[in-house]
């Protein structure tokens, strides 16, 4: 496999040209079908987790273990301290140490950090800016993987557009509803940023269906009506579930928050819960070009999702899941085969 353009780090896909994703997703698709491999012997990756994970901590891990590799795990919350982000700081709170010096110190041991930052949750305009994982990457002397933070998500859309390619073959044309759906607990708009922007770059037609109050990133959206536009592919926003549905080729669900009630929990729970019956069933898929069904996980069975569609024979939630483990194979030895 020949490489392109490597990027030092991955913290959004378009760290990865057109180029590079085909290459990382062709060797993903043979990975699949062989998985152990010995390339990565001797090497190892850590992960770093301030904020919660099961599927990308587990597939990160499997697939070091398969490529011949070793992971060191470390949580935040109960493994090392705070750590500082803010430059030039005076460090007489809590934290007793800065990310830069984690960074240089880490990149001694290990091979490539990936990293799951913190989200704040009190300010959309400072959490937007990734500091930390920018941070991470501006330190660190070996690549720095970001495993979601509060903008990008960009193993979950790694992953999603090997399953996205492996079910609709070429997408160039082809229609992706992405429908926001209620939950008690939404998730970040990290999953539905990453899928809107590689969706266009892959010149998909995306309907994007959401409440009142719901709108992703004013930036994200900016750059994706101008990849959009390069590329002869149409986004609209706003729509309702019926309007995003109607002749989609894949419905992409997801709850996430309300940017204009961001960082005040008692107005963001108190205008999501007006939108109970925003869910994807049976009723809603039949508008569509006979869907599959997509969702990155964790899902509220019969809040988000009924189970009738989620257990159905268009579900790809599965398939979505184990492919974040042969894409991300595919992406260590992308990053780390020498």
């Amino acid at each position: 496999m020949t490489r392109a353009s490597l990027p030092a780090h991955l913290i959004r896909l378009r760290d990865l040209s057109v180029q590079d994703l085909d290459l990382v997703l062709e060797r993903a698709r043979s990975l699949k079908q062989n998985p152990m491999s010995g390339e990565l012997a001797a090497l190892t990756v850590g992960l770093l987790f301030f904020r919660g994970s099961l599927r990308t901590r587990i597939s990160l891990e499997v697939a070091m273990h398969q490529l011949g590799g070793d992971t060191i795990e470390l949580t935040a919350s109960s493994d090392f301290w705070d750590l500082e982000v803010r430059q030039g700081a005076v460090m007489d709170g809590r934290p007793p140490e800065h990310i830069r010096d984690a960074a240089a110190v880490l990149s001694r041991y290990v091979d490539a950090l990936a990293v799951r930052p913190s989200t704040p949750g009190r300010s959309w305009e400072l959490d937007r800016r990734d500091d930390e994982i920018h941070t991470w990457a501006k330190y660190a002397t070996v690549p720095v993987i970001n495993m979601e933070s509060a903008l990008w998500h960009p193993l979950q859309a790694l992953a999603d557009r090997s399953t996205l390619r492996e079910e609709l073959g070429d997408l160039a044309g082809k229609r992706l509803a992405i429908v926001w759906v209620h939950s008690p607990e939404p998730a970040s708009l990290a999953v539905p940023h990453s899928l809107l922007d590689i969706a266009v770059r892959d010149r998909m037609d995306v309907r994007v269906a959401h409440p009142p109050g719901f709108e992703l990133d004013p930036g994200v959206v900016s750059m994706a009506d101008e990849t959009a536009k390069e590329n002869g592919c149409e986004v609209r926003y706003g729509l309702s579930l019926e309007e995003a549905v109607d002749g989609a080729h894949v419905v992409y669900a997801r709850s996430w928050q309300s940017l204009s009630a961001y960082g005040n929990p008692t107005l963001e729970a108190s205008r999501r819960s007006r939108y109970t019956d925003w869910k994807v069933d049976d009723r809603l898929l039949d508008l569509s070009a006979d869907a599959r069904f997509m969702h990155a996980m964790p899902i509220r069975r019969n809040i988000e999702v009924t189970d009738d569609v989620l257990d159905g024979d268009k579900s790809l939630v599965y398939e979505q899941a184990e492919n974040r483990l042969h894409t991300q194979k595919a992406l260590l030895l992308h990053l780390l085969s020498r």
